[in-house]
């Protein structure tokens, strides 16, 4: 059962994610921005935003063999050398250890975009942490008429 909505509680918290997502949309490719958001909730265990970013993808033509592999993105042959790098670097970024993101996942990523590119792909990662965050404490219902 939800905890609470926290857009009826704190709408205007609520509407500066939002805003941020609203960014993020605008200014990273959108297959390179639902596969991020499709691993970073699948890391942190949010089935809500699992749920909403496969049927997103699939909605946009994503194929499901692709969608489901993310989870073990680094064995499958589907994606290209630019994906991985934003695969990684959704990793690295998910799972901050004691040292941050490591050099070699920052370097690869930088190689394909430039420093605004790469700045608007972390803003891209942070925000699906929040997301994520945010519905995984919440308790977020999955809808059930999709």
């Amino acid at each position: 059962m939800q905890r609470i909505n926290v857009a009826e509680v704190a709408p205007e918290a609520f509407g500066a994610v939002l805003g941020l997502e609203k960014y993020v949309r605008a200014n990273v490719d959108h297959t390179v921005l639902e596969l991020v958001k499709l691993r970073a909730s699948m890391l942190n265990g949010c089935a809500y935003c699992v749920d909403m970013h496969s049927r997103e993808a699939l909605g946009a033509g994503e194929s499901s063999r692709r969608l489901f592999a993310v989870a073990a993105w680094r064995e499958a042959p589907f994606f290209d050398e630019r994906e991985r790098a934003a695969l990684a670097l959704t990793d690295a970024v998910t799972q901050l250890g004691e040292h941050g993101v490591p050099d070699d996942v920052w370097d690869a990523a930088a190689k394909f975009w430039p420093e605004k590119a790469l700045a608007d792909l972390v803003l891209a990662i942070a925000t699906i942490n929040v997301w994520n965050r945010i519905a995984v404490t919440f308790r977020n219902e999955l809808p059930t008429d999709v």
